[in-house]
């Protein structure tokens, strides 16, 4: 009994690890993010307490439920690194260990020797503290999302992309209004049922507000949801043709490989144009040289920009004396004036080595897949499209799963987002599903559709209530495959200005300050008792 005593706190803290990975892709098991850090919550509270060491022991717990979750939910960068990949799971499990030792010290209620009564016996203490759970929880997702410049990959609140009335507070909160809950909704799990317990050795059963009101948010936030799919006003239609080539990433920077390419994307180019789009799109780096310094490359995409009444879209490097870019490029036509966006926020350990020169280190576990570090353009960049006359907002790569850089495109005019992106680095694991998955938002934050086309991974139409209405799939029902999708995608000729675009993630910043704040509050009361 006593090993088992002291071993049960660990094995609930893997089993929310486990659980959480289990929410997102491949698993998709959403339902399961809702009660996923409960037994981390029953470890914390119940648990024994360390007589020496108390908050290490509980920071460990979470430690290790972040060691799983991370480890289990972002395996599919072992196709890239295996240890980059291990590296940034022990960073990023950092999160979830500070989050446990914050609740043991300012979110675990703490029973009253001189009481009679189980201070789980308080609705409104349960409540006070699964809110200050849940706020701590979003304030070091927002922290994770901009430290060393941000990976904010698979909060809470992602796992739930498929649930579309739910997801609309994100217009309101961003993700972290949907984290917010589900953490909150764990919380006041295991409160409800360590107070029906106590209740049921009593012999009475009281009213249980805090359930009560934890539900009653719930709901509010899926009415508020159901509210926002009522007409969305006048609309544009834009015929599309988005090309998935399915280049291998070892392949893609073969010079051997570059005809065979060029084959490919003139091949499925010429299919597409043929039912008449007005929007042609090619991915992330579609060519393998450079559209402006490579004259092959050059002739090759001005020849598809010439050929129809349509506009081309692609991704390509620029590389030249003073930057180098990854960039979008809109060509309308042979003789028009291209419209480029140089990439703005850069993913690390991708498109560059954070302190390259002076933490070597960083440039060894990387090796030869960032030889070089690219610079970051200034953005957002609205590109116009003539006909029909549609504002479009290039997003690049991993640039679909930051909030702030759809908001601030959107402020600038943007009526629909177009993500050109290479999932192939990750081949047929579940990344690119999870990718997918973290675009939804952007739609459903803003309220503009997207269009994205990946190399390989997943090719899609996402409307403006973040609905995924459209995916390309091979005949065989596979998304990794090479062909086009053709689509009609809905335009909102003005749509609305949301409450997030207005403030954007003041709701998890503000989680973030109550956390501090309660933090402070325990210091001086701390200071005072020694006083």
């Amino acid at each position: 009994m006593t090993l088992l005593r002291t071993l049960w706190p660990w094995f609930a803290a893997a089993l929310s690890g486990l659980l959480l990975v289990l929410s997102f892709a491949p698993f998709d098991q959403a339902w399961l993010v809702w009660i996923a850090l409960a037994p981390l919550f029953a470890a914390i509270w119940f648990g024994p307490v360390h007589p020496r060491y108390p908050l290490l022991r509980k920071a460990e717990l979470g430690y290790v439920t972040g060691l799983v979750y991370f480890l289990g939910s972002l395996s599919w960068l072992t196709t890239v690194t295996t240890l980059g990949w291990f590296m940034l799971c022990l960073y990023l499990a950092l999160y979830p260990a500070v989050w446990a030792g914050i609740v043991f010290l300012v979110a675990t209620p703490r029973e009253d020797p001189y009481s009679f009564r189980s201070v789980w016996l308080s609705s409104r203490r349960n409540l006070a503290t699964g809110l200050l759970a849940a706020a701590a929880w979003v304030g070091l997702e927002f922290l994770r999302s901009h430290v060393f410049t941000g990976f904010g990959w698979n909060a809470l609140g992602i796992a739930l992309h498929q649930n579309v009335p739910l997801i609309q507070l994100s217009s309101l909160t961003g993700v972290g209004g949907l984290s917010f809950l589900t953490v909150l909704s764990s919380a006041i799990a295991v409160a409800t049922v360590r107070r029906l317990m106590l209740e049921a050795r009593g012999g009475k059963i009281r009213a249980h507000f805090d359930f009560t009101l934890t539900i009653a948010l719930i709901v509010a936030a899926f009415g508020y949801g159901l509210r926002q799919f009522g007409d969305p006003g006048e609309s544009t239609s834009l015929r599309i043709a988005a090309i998935q080539p399915s280049i291998a990433q070892d392949e893609k920077w073969n010079p051997a490989f570059e005809q065979s390419i060029y084959d490919t994307l003139a091949r499925h180019t010429e299919a597409a144009i043929a039912m008449q789009p007005q929007l042609v799109l090619w991915p992330e780096a579609a060519t393998p040289r450079g559209f402006f310094e490579d004259p092959v490359a050059n002739k090759f995409v001005k020849e598809f920009a010439g050929k129809g009444d349509y506009s081309l879209m692609l991704g390509t490097l620029i590389l030249s004396h003073q930057a180098d870019y990854n960039a979008a490029v809109l060509l309308s036509g042979p003789d028009a004036e291209p419209q480029v966006y140089p990439k703005s926020h850069l993913v690390m350990f991708g498109e560059y080595v954070p302190l390259r020169e002076s933490f070597p280190l960083f440039a060894i576990v990387v090796g030869d897949l960032v030889p070089a570090d690219f610079d970051a353009g200034e953005g957002p960049v609205i590109f116009r499209l003539p006909d029909p006359p549609v504002a479009m907002a290039p997003l690049i790569c991993f640039e679909d799963t930051l909030g702030y850089l759809a908001r601030d495109a959107a402020n600038a005019g943007a009526e629909l987002f177009v993500n050109l992106t290479n999932d192939g680095w990750f081949k047929r694991s579940a990344g690119s599903r999870q990718h997918a998955a973290h675009a939804v938002f952007r739609c459903a934050e803003t309220q503009r559709p997207m269009i994205r086309c990946a190399n390989t991974g997943v090719t899609c139409v996402i409307d403006h209530l973040g609905r995924v209405v459209q995916t390309f799939e091979s005949p065989d029902g596979d998304t990794f495959g090479e062909g086009v999708m053709l689509a009609e995608v809905r335009v909102p000729q003005n749509p609305p200005v949301t409450f997030y675009m207005r403030h954007g993630d003041v709701f998890s910043a503000a989680c973030l300050l109550v956390t501090f704040a309660a933090l402070g509050m325990l210091l001086v009361r701390r200071r005072d008792a020694v006083a």
